[in-house]
């Protein structure tokens, strides 16, 4: 099932929560827009007929979930790692860092390029696991019994922030003010239960800057999978209905083409043919990230609201 949260702008801003059928969406009444309880209570939610049916198009889609915690992972795909700087760890261990709800956003909804916070906007493409039944310490051969399902974020990221490097040359990563900012979780279109993704490391994932390739990869260039990620996170913490963990994105990022912090961008081994980005995201620049099985999620690049 592809799980939604809309609202219907003819009849106001309450959010609600439907089904994706193409392009229908069934309404389920009964968790009043929050889509961390109906994770909660996925059974009953699945036994629960649809209250009417609507187009498609006469729904404004939302952020389909806001978790109230993102543990993110950074450094765990490959080829991302052979065109950037390295850190000390990178590719060593996960890079544990966290984002919150409050700066998700969904389809459609502005990533605003702030000038005062950085002058370097980059984006990134990720699979995002949306946590289903709690656990501490998951092994990791049952880990994947735990995920409800799967949804697409954006990691926008202030480089600039984010990158430092000493005098020696040696870099190191200062990931709260480069990750956690306003509008720097754009999450969506809708999320994929489990039993649709049988195995999360045999998906597609691109992204689009204004029509051009700039990521594609398979999720299968992980460093660390699904399963050992959801299994890393639950030694810090009880996971819980409702978390996300997003799992670090592929080669293709605006960093590889800056060398003043570090990048170096070559053409892919295999796979689609990129387009090396034409620098970092500015206001009228157009997001497209897409994983396959799950769709295609898309932001435009806005200036600040004065």
């Amino acid at each position: 099932m592809k799980y939604v949260r809309y609202t219907v702008p003819s009849e106001g801003p309450t959010p609600r929560i439907g089904v994706l059928q193409g392009e229908r969406v069934l309404q389920i009444d009964g968790w009043g827009g929050d889509m961390r309880s109906l994770i909660a209570e996925a059974d009953r939610a699945r036994a629960t007929a649809p209250s009417r049916e609507l187009p498609l198009t006469s729904v404004q889609l939302l952020a389909p979930v806001i978790p109230g915690t993102i543990l993110c992972s950074g450094s765990n795909y490959h080829s991302h790692n052979r065109e950037k700087a390295a850190a000390p760890t990178s590719g060593k261990e996960p890079e544990f860092f966290v984002k919150t709800g409050d700066v998700v956003v969904g389809p459609g909804e502005g990533v605003v390029a702030d000038p005062l916070l950085t002058r370097k906007l980059d984006c990134e493409t990720e699979l995002a696991i949306v946590i289903g039944k709690p656990g501490r310490h998951i092994p990791v051969a049952r880990a994947l019994e735990h995920v409800f399902g799967y949804t697409i974020v954006n990691d926008v990221t202030a480089r600039d922030r984010q990158v430092r490097r000493k005098p020696d040359g040696s870099t190191w990563y200062e990931l709260g003010r480069g990750k956690l900012f306003d509008t720097a979780a754009p999450l969506g279109p809708c999320i994929v239960t489990a039993d649709e993704i049988p195995d999360p490391q045999r998906l597609r994932l691109r992204t689009r800057i204004n029509g051009e390739l700039r990521q594609s990869a398979s999720t299968g260039d992980m460093i660390w999978s699904c399963a050992e990620l959801i299994h890393f996170f639950s030694v810090n913490l009880t996971l819980k209905p409702g978390m996300v963990i997003i799992t670090g994105t592929p080669a293709g990022t605006a960093w590889s083409v800056d060398a003043e912090l570090g990048g170096h961008w070559s053409p892919p081994e295999d796979g689609e043919p990129l387009v090396p980005a034409r620098g970092y995201n500015q206001p009228g620049d157009v997001v497209e990230s897409e994983i396959e099985g799950i769709g295609v999620l898309k932001n435009p690049v806005v200036g600040p609201v004065a």
